[in-house]
């Protein structure tokens, strides 16, 4: 179960989201460094910069291909830019294309996302601000902006760069003074836990990381008809755009085909172009390779007999701007050799209209937890249902429906939280997608009610994501008529943890929120039974345990409990704990003795009686346990409704390794929920929804609880 601190720490959190924390202009520091503070504490007492969070050490290489014993860390120095070079500089004549060339770790992709960068200079320089270099006020830190799952981080970092032989391990500049792509290379390392979790990727992740934009991905063998034109688009707006050739085979990885393009390696798209050729319109693209060299060799090539027949002007013009490491060939070859093309969109602009327009965001946090809210995807029809589910209320058609057909373009984007992290303990990406279903007629217009299994059972989906893919993000653009839809995100298999963030872009304007239950409890009024009401075989198992005092103490009363219970054979229980009997006694105990008198325990016994018969009615399978998904059923059947938050800490709380609920746990959380609620609606006595109260009874409440 979450500490409370961690709850606290949370809350917290949202609170200052809400006010607008994580956003570009007000970045969250991350691990809470202040590069300014820090800096300016460097400064002061003479001495370089030294990370304690991202030692420069062999953990911060990596764990495996790049970890402490490995053939490739063997002889790796760190060293600062003024040891490598005599005038070490942070950007030389602005940042371009030729900045990043790779070294020896597999992040072309990351590579090919830092070079797009350099098209614009507005975007470099939010994630690499101004006023950063090695001469004026330099102490060995820097700082660069990173979006990261919904929200923008500012990252610090010290410049002791991995070294062998006096060369740069990893990305490195054509221009060898300068250090600005090295540095953001290592700020995206500390992020991602070391530089190993950055090996293979796809180039969105980091479009999508340095912009805070979303991606599309285009599959070059069955591209859409335009697809010349959505390139063109995507370029004169800004956008951010990579290209790959898939491999068929481990042996392809990085094999170079005949004409010197390399497979699974991330290229950039840098410019889309006519030309007059042999009087025909020839479409040319652009394309770089983010190590500086091996380019391709066929028409358009650099040098390529194909530039004789153009006009003079136009091919110097075409051809001045070429940096090294890129190259021209014809649309048409381009699509025929490339496999997939991903484009990031900066501003979630209209993606592939031809006007531009604004689309609106919304975005969402949320958590798939064992137990509670890890349903698995459709195949899994007994969990599907207790995934997330998200509201979209499509309000107006779009203007430009390209058909007959009326109907509301949004966007879809599921990202899943900090997988890259997880690698060093054997973590990777989860198989993710999600389904879109028409809201039932008797739901509309309803905001806090989780749709049920039969609803999922009855009903077909009416979109989902095209495949289930082990990518961090999956995207698809849907259009359905106007009305109200639930989006269902979920993992392939159930029980698979990990946070996620939703986005969901509208082309006109729309309504979207999480659909979770309301808080509520349906407590019956207190039971009013006098001795009288009590059979006398009660009264006697009573007297026996109770003594001569007629009231029995915590251990009394676990005795008898436990005694009761072990008759009812088809229940499976390690019998009741302490804890558990002094939580009852707490709820019982009216006088305040910490004991309970006779007609107390007999309205505890009754409580109990009527949630063995609501236990039994949901152990579907007749175990002797309730699965944690059963259990949320019965809750609500007890009259709990909870929001998927306080399952989440349910299951945490109460459900063993297997996600099985045994009978004494599932009393304990009944008695817990009525304990709280009844002391909430005591401090609630308004009915406001909002309790206060001093630091005494808080203290009371919670050492009691």
């Amino acid at each position: 179960m979450m500490p409370f601190g961690g709850m606290a720490a949370r809350l917290q959190r949202d609170r200052l989201r809400a006010e607008g924390l994580g956003q570009h202009n007000n970045a969250i520091k991350y691990l809470n460094q202040d590069y300014e503070a820090l800096k300016q504490q460097c400064i002061e007492s003479g001495t370089l910069f030294r990370d304690p969070q991202f030692p420069a050490g062999p953990t911060a290489l990596g764990f495996k291909e790049l970890g402490p014993h490995s053939s490739k860390t063997r002889g790796v120095e760190w060293k600062r830019p003024s040891e490598l070079v005599d005038d070490p500089q942070f950007i030389v004549g602005g940042a371009t294309r030729t900045d990043i060339c790779q070294g020896a770790l597999g992040d072309c992709w990351l590579l090919a996302a830092i070079g797009s960068l350099t098209l614009n200079e507005e975007l470099l320089h939010r994630v690499v601000p101004h006023g950063q270099s090695f001469q004026e006020d330099y102490a060995g830190i820097f700082h660069f902006q990173i979006w990261q799952f919904g929200e923008w981080v500012d990252v610090v970092v010290d410049d002791l760069l991995p070294t062998k032989d006096g060369e740069l391990l990893f990305v490195h500049s054509a221009e060898c003074t300068e250090f600005w792509s090295a540095l953001l290379e290592k700020a995206y390392a500390k992020l991602n836990g070391c530089y190993e979790s950055l090996s293979g990727g796809s180039t969105t992740e980091g479009f999508e990381d340095f912009t805070g934009g979303v991606a599309e991905m285009y599959d070059l063998k069955r591209p859409p008809r335009n697809m010349g034109h959505i390139i063109r688009k995507a370029l004169e707006r800004g956008s951010l755009l990579g290209c790959s050739i898939d491999i068929t085979s481990a042996f392809d990885m990085e094999a170079v085909t005949f004409k010197k393009l390399v497979k699974g390696h991330a290229y950039s798209v840098t410019a889309f172009r006519d030309v007059n050729y042999r009087g025909q319109q020839e479409q040319l693209i652009r394309i770089r390779n983010p190590w500086g060299q091996v380019e391709w060799t066929g028409a358009w090539s650099d040098g390529s007999s194909e530039w004789n027949n153009i006009d003079p002007d136009e091919r110097e013009e075409l051809q001045l701007k070429m940096e090294d490491g890129e190259f021209w060939m014809s649309f048409r070859d381009f699509m025929r050799e490339f496999s997939r093309l991903e484009i990031c969109n900066l501003t979630p602009d209209a993606l592939t209209k031809d006007e531009l327009s604004r689309w609106h965001t919304q975005v969402f946090e949320g958590t798939w937890r064992r137990g509670s809210t890890a349903g698995g995807c459709r195949n899994h029809p007994a969990t599907f249902w207790i995934n997330p589910q998200f509201k979209i209320k499509l309000l107006e058609e779009d203007d430009d429906p390209g058909d007959d057909e009326v109907a509301c373009s949004f966007l879809v984007a599921l990202m899943q939280k900090h997988r890259r992290r997880e690698r060093r303990v054997g973590g990777d990406m989860h198989t993710i997608g999600f389904a879109v279903y028409e809201v039932p007629e008797e739901a509309q217009g309803m905001q806090n009610v989780h749709l049920k299994k039969d609803f999922f059972l009855r009903n077909q989906s009416r979109a989902r994501s095209e495949t289930f893919i082990n990518l961090r993000e999956v995207s698809n653009q849907i259009r359905l008529p106007p009305g109200e839809y639930i989006i269902v995100p979920s993992t392939f298999e159930p029980h698979k943890e990990a946070d996620f963030v939703l986005r969901v872009f509208t082309e006109k304007q729309s309504d979207t929120a999480e659909l979770d239950e309301e808080i509520s409890a349906d407590l019956a009024d207190e039971e009013e039974i006098t001795e009288d009401d009590i059979e006398d075989s009660f009264k006697n198992m009573f007297q026996q345990l109770a003594g001569e005092d007629m009231e029995i103490s915590v251990f009394e009363l676990r005795t008898i409990l436990n005694r009761v219970i072990s008759r009812h054979k088809d229940l499976k229980t390690d019998g009741f704990s302490l804890d558990s009997c002094r939580n009852m006694v707490n709820l019982m105990d009216k006088d305040g003795s910490a004991r309970l008198g006779l007609v107390e325990f007999q309205i505890l016994w009754n409580k109990i009686r009527s949630w063995l018969t609501i236990f039994r009615q949901y152990d579907l399978d007749k175990s002797g346990t309730m699965s944690s998904y059963e259990m949320r059923m019965a809750l609500e059947s007890a009259g709990f409704k909870l929001n998927n938050k306080l399952h989440q800490v349910v299951v945490a709380r109460y459900a063993d390794n297997d996600m099985g609920v045994d009978f004494d746990n599932f009393v304990c959380c009944l008695l817990k929920l009525e304990t709280m609620f009844r002391f909430f609606r005591s401090m609630d006595s308004e009915g406001t929804g909002t309790a206060v109260m001093n630091l005494s009874e808080w203290l009371l409440l919670t050492m009691c609880g």
